[in-house]
C-alpha cells in the first residue's frame, strides 16, 4: 500500500514537458505541450501582420481562426495600429487591406507591412518556453517607422492547460510617431475567438466586476475579460489579463469574438505622439483553461500571474 501511494504521489507531481520547433520554411515556431500542438508564431513575409496561430484548447480543439471569414483583416492573436512617422504618410496597419500594392489586388502584396527581422531567444525547458522576436513596422516596402520588440514566455500548467505571458517594446525607428488610433479599431493585443467559442455561438464574455457578453464588458474598466463556451460537450476558454502598470484599461469585446484590452486612458482613443528614443511598452498574460470563468478558476489564475507564482 504504501509503494502504491508513493508511485501515484510521484505520477501526480510530474510536470508537463514544452518542446519547441522552428520551422524554417514554414516561417514559424510551433509550441507543442507533451507532444501536442498549443500554439505557433507565424511571421510569413507574404502575411503584414506576424501573428500567433493556432492557440489550441486543452483538448487541441482551435481557439483562434487565424484569418476568420467575418473580418478577414484579423489574425488570431496580434498587435496593429493606425500611426505615422515623421514626413511619411498615415498607415492604418490594421485595416492591411488598404495596404496593397495594387488597390484591391491581394497578390500585388503589401506597401505597407509588419515584418519579422530576426529571433533573440528561443528556448525550452522543463514546462516553460521563450520565443523572443525583433519585428519592424516598414511603410513604402523600405522605411523603418517602428522597432517592435516582444517577448512570448509559456508556461505549461498541466492537463493541457497554459499561460502565455506576452509582453511589448515599440520604440520610433527615426524620428518621432504619431499614433491615430480611435476608439473602435484597436485593441493591444487583439484576439480573435473562433466561431465555435463566440458569444454568437453560445461562449460567454466575462469580466473580473462581473460584467457578462458585450453588453456587459465593451467599453469597461477590467483588468481581465475571459471568453469561454462548451463545444462538443467540453467546456474550455481563453482569458486575457492585464498586468497591473497603474492605469485602469477599458476593453474592446464583441460578441463575434473578438476581444482585447486598450491602452490606459491618457493614450485611448486619442492621438498622441511617441517622441523618438521613447517607448511604448506594455504586457498581457492569456490563460487557456478548462472550464468556464468559475471551473476554471480564472480569477485565481489572475492573481497567482500578477504576482509572479505562475
Amino acid at each position: 500500500m504504501i509503494n502504491l501511494c508513493l508511485l501515484l504521489c510521484h505520477i501526480a507531481v510530474v510536470s508537463p514537458n514544452i518542446q519547441l520547433q522552428q520551422v524554417d520554411e514554414a516561417n514559424k515556431v510551433t509550441v507543442a505541450i507533451d507532444g501536442n500542438e498549443a500554439l505557433a508564431y507565424q511571421y510569413s513575409p507574404d502575411d503584414p501582420l506576424p501573428n500567433y496561430w493556432p492557440l489550441r484548447s486543452p483538448s487541441g480543439k482551435l481557439l483562434t481562426p487565424q484569418q476568420p471569414s467575418h473580418h478577414r483583416h484579423h489574425r488570431s492573436l496580434w498587435i496593429a495600429d493606425n500611426v505615422q512617422g515623421e514626413n511619411l504618410p498615415a498607415v492604418d496597419f490594421y485595416h492591411c487591406w488598404k495596404n496593397y500594392r495594387e488597390k484591391n489586388k491581394p497578390k500585388s502584396g503589401y506597401r505597407h507591412l509588419i515584418r519579422h527581422q530576426r529571433f533573440g531567444e528561443l528556448r525550452a525547458e522543463a514546462n516553460r518556453a521563450v520565443i523572443e522576436a525583433h519585428l519592424q513596422w516598414i511603410v513604402n516596402e523600405t522605411e523603418p517607422l517602428l522597432d517592435d520588440h516582444r517577448t512570448l514566455g509559456v508556461v505549461a500548467l498541466g492537463q493541457g492547460e497554459y499561460l502565455i505571458d506576452l509582453q511589448w517594446k515599440l520604440t520610433p525607428a527615426r524620428g518621432e510617431v504619431r499614433f491615430l488610433s480611435d476608439d473602435v479599431h484597436y485593441a493591444w493585443p487583439y484576439v480573435c475567438m473562433h466561431p465555435q467559442f463566440s458569444g454568437a455561438r453560445g461562449g460567454t464574455i466575462t469580466n473580473d466586476r462581473g460584467g457578462r457578453r458585450e453588453q456587459g464588458t465593451h467599453g469597461k474598466v477590467a483588468k481581465w475579460v475571459d471568453y469561454s463556451n462548451t463545444v462538443e460537450g467540453e467546456t474550455e476558454g481563453l482569458a486575457v489579463f492585464v498586468y497591473p502598470d497603474g492605469q485602469e484599461h477599458r476593453w474592446l469585446t464583441r460578441e463575434y469574438g473578438t476581444f482585447g484590452p486598450r491602452r490606459g486612458d491618457q493614450w485611448n482613443g486619442k492621438p498622441f505622439t511617441l517622441k523618438s528614443g521613447n517607448s511604448l511598452v506594455g504586457r498581457v498574460g492569456i490563460l487557456v483553461h478548462r472550464g468556464d470563468v468559475e471551473s476554471g478558476h480564472v480569477a485565481e489564475r489572475y492573481e497567482q500571474y500578477i504576482q509572479g507564482k505562475l
